[in-house]
C-alpha cells in the first residue's frame, strides 16, 4: 500500500512539473512576442518562424519613444536562429514599414537573402524606402493589392558638408540599394532608377509610389497574394526540398552500394587470377 501511494505521489509530482513547464514556456513565448513582435515557431504542418518588420527600421540611433520601430539588434539573432535551428523549416517576413536606417535595412536584407531555408515576404500596408530591399530579399515575395511601396532617393538628416565627395557618397549608397534590389527581383537597375528619380508624381518629393499590382507588373514583387498564398508557397517549397534531399540521399546510398559491389567483384577476380598461375606451376 505504501509503495502504491509513493508511486501515485511521484506521478502527481511529474504531472505538476510538466504543467509548470508548459506554463513557463507559454509565458516565455508571450514575452518574446511582446518584446520582438515575432513568433518563434508556428504549429502548422511545418514549423515556420514569423518575423515582423514594422514602423521605422531603427539603426545606430534609437528611434523616438512615440514611434514604433524594428530594432536590428533584435532581428539579427532571430535570423541566425532560423538558419541554425533544425526544427525551424522556413521563414515568413511580414512588412508594414516606412523605411529607416539604410545600413541597418541592408544588413537585415543581406542576412535574409543568405538564409538557405525557404523564405517568403509579404508586404502589408506599406513597404517603403529601405523596406523595399527587405521585401525582395526573400526567395519569394508577395504583396496585397492595397499595399504601397515608395521608391525615392536616399535621404540624410543632420549636418552635411557641401562638397563633391558628399554627393559621390550618396550616389554610391544609392547604387548599393539599386544593385541589391535588381539582383533579388525582376526589375532592371535602369527602370528602378527611373522610378526613383520620377519628378512628376509626388508634389513634395522625388520618386514613385507603386500599389500592389503595379509592383508586380514592374517585376519588383513576385506575386499578388496574402497570408494564405505565402504560407502555401512555403509549405510547397519545404516539401519539395525535403523530397529532393531524400532523393539525393537515396542516390548516395545506391552509389555507395554499387561501389562496394564493384570492389568486391574486383577482389574476387584478383583472387582467381592469382590462384590460376600457381596451379599451372605445380
Amino acid at each position: 500500500m505504501a509503495e502504491y501511494d509513493l508511486k501515485n505521489h511521484r506521478q502527481e509530482q511529474a504531472e505538476e512539473a510538466a504543467q509548470d513547464s508548459e506554463v513557463e514556456r507559454e509565458r516565455l513565448e508571450k514575452d518574446f512576442i511582446l518584446e520582438t513582435g515575432s513568433i518563434p515557431k508556428t504549429r502548422g504542418r511545418h514549423a515556420i518562424h514569423c518575423l515582423t518588420v514594422i514602423g521605422q527600421i531603427e539603426g545606430h540611433v534609437a528611434a523616438p519613444v512615440s514611434q514604433k520601430a524594428t530594432r536590428y539588434e533584435h532581428v539579427i539573432p532571430q535570423l541566425v536562429a532560423v538558419q541554425e535551428d533544425p526544427e525551424i523549416e522556413g521563414l515568413l517576413i511580414l512588412l508594414n514599414t516606412v523605411g529607416g536606417d539604410v545600413e541597418a535595412g541592408l544588413a537585415l536584407a543581406e542576412l535574409i537573402a543568405g538564409v538557405s531555408k525557404p523564405t517568403a515576404s509579404l508586404v502589408l500596408g506599406g513597404g517603403h524606402s529601405i523596406g523595399i530591399p527587405l521585401a525582395v530579399s526573400a526567395k519569394r515575395s508577395f504583396i496585397v493589392p492595397t499595399a504601397t511601396m515608395t521608391i525615392h532617393p536616399v535621404r540624410h538628416s543632420g549636418m552635411m558638408i557641401g562638397v563633391p565627395q558628399t554627393m559621390s557618397y550618396f550616389e554610391r549608397m544609392q547604387q548599393r540599394i539599386t544593385g541589391f534590389v535588381a539582383a533579388h527581383s525582376g526589375i532592371r537597375e535602369e527602370r528602378f532608377t527611373e522610378l526613383m528619380m520620377n519628378t512628376g508624381e509626388m508634389v513634395m518629393d522625388v520618386g514613385s509610389v507603386l500599389d500592389g499590382k503595379m509592383a508586380v507588373d514592374e517585376g519588383l514583387i513576385d506575386e499578388l497574394g496574402s497570408l494564405d498564398s505565402a504560407l502555401r508557397w512555403l509549405y510547397a517549397e519545404i516539401e519539395r526540398q525535403g523530397t529532393a534531399q531524400n532523393a539525393g540521399q537515396s542516390a548516395k546510398r545506391g552509389a555507395r552500394r554499387s561501389t562496394g559491389q564493384n570492389t568486391a567483384k574486383k577482389t574476387q577476380r584478383g583472387g582467381v587470377e592469382k590462384s590460376g598461375p600457381s596451379r599451372k606451376k605445380k
